[in-house]
């Protein structure tokens, strides 16, 4: 379960109509006004958006496009070196510009061709129901600021970089994207918060922060892992667990430090057989067995 932290920067509306983001305050653009504003400029067109019109276009700024191109190049190696093949063969299938910061509904244009995925915008945090909703009809929420520009390779947040690089990535792999869309369908069916939750947790220790043996190494394949610069050098020296979901769904984490355990599938088969299976069966009932498996 979550522990500490708010995983998306709260996002209101002022009496004057304009938008504010709080950020936290170990966020290193809390105290630029520039930035400041410009998040709250991001965060208002999603927040002013309609369901069933255009998706909101931000016209980006150089610096921006720069921050995308210094991370997509950096990121780049990394994802060679470290990254699943599933994973690597759905980037090189996808791909997406490293050149400027996609519009959301040219990420859709790519994705959907692959795999019937396409991205709507968020201003920020989306609830918990809502967002796995989503994921079962194959669209998935994403925010679209982009992280401060001073430190391009750290954010304390998710943003469009996690949001496409990490999981728009995976999602134009077929197998990736059954098992997400099954952990939204899941959402569906179940009543309890407390199986809601369960579900998230499973999905937070495989697709975001999954691992998987391949030729003998461990490699990553979840998107929190490889949107991440720092995550793809640490992820390997972690406490490395076989797949059990009684414990990935009731594992204590904290979402602002590196994951000090991650939960390593033997390949695609067996993600396939456990997690996929768990979201294409997942009720109240199961949910709260497997919480009782792991009190006891």
């Amino acid at each position: 379960m979550f522990v500490e932290g708010q995983l998306y920067s709260p996002v209101t509306r002022r009496e004057d109509g304009t938008v504010e983001v709080h950020l936290s305050e170990n966020h290193p653009g809390r105290n630029d006004p520039a930035y400041m504003e410009r998040r709250g400029e991001i965060a208002d067109a999603a927040l002013s958006w309609t369901r069933g019109e255009p998706i909101p276009q931000i016209a980006y700024t150089e610096a921006e496009h720069q921050i995308w191109r210094t991370v997509s190049h950096e990121l780049a190696p990394k994802h060679e070196k470290y990254a699943h093949s599933e994973y690597l063969a759905a980037k090189h299938a996808l791909r997406l510009p490293t050149e400027h910061v996609p519009q959301l509904h040219e990420v859709s244009e790519l994705l959907e061709p692959i795999t019937g995925w396409t991205y709507i915008a968020a201003p920020g945090l989306v609830a918990l129901r809502d967002f796995y909703g989503d994921l079962g009809s194959r669209t998935f929420n994403s925010t679209q600021y982009l992280r401060y520009g001073s430190q391009p390779l750290y954010t304390p947040e998710p943003d469009i970089i996690h949001e496409v690089i990490g999981h728009g990535n995976q999602l134009a792999s077929p197998r990736f994207a059954r098992i997400t869309e099954a952990a939204g369908k899941a959402s569906l069916r179940l009543e309890s918060d407390e199986a809601m939750k369960f579900v998230a947790d499973v999905f937070w220790f495989s697709m975001e922060f999954g691992i998987m043996r391949e030729h003998g190494e461990v490699k990553a394949y979840g998107a929190g892992i490889l949107s991440s610069y720092g995550e793809m050098d640490e992820f390997a020296h972690m406490e490395h667990r076989a797949l059990d979901l009684a414990d990935m769904g009731t594992l204590n984490y904290d979402i602002t430090a590196y994951q000090p355990v991650l939960f390593c599938a033997e390949g695609m088969d067996e993600l396939e057989d456990v997690v996929g299976a768990f979201f294409d069966e997942v009720d109240d009932d199961l949910a709260a067995k497997l919480r009782a498996e792991a009190a006891s």
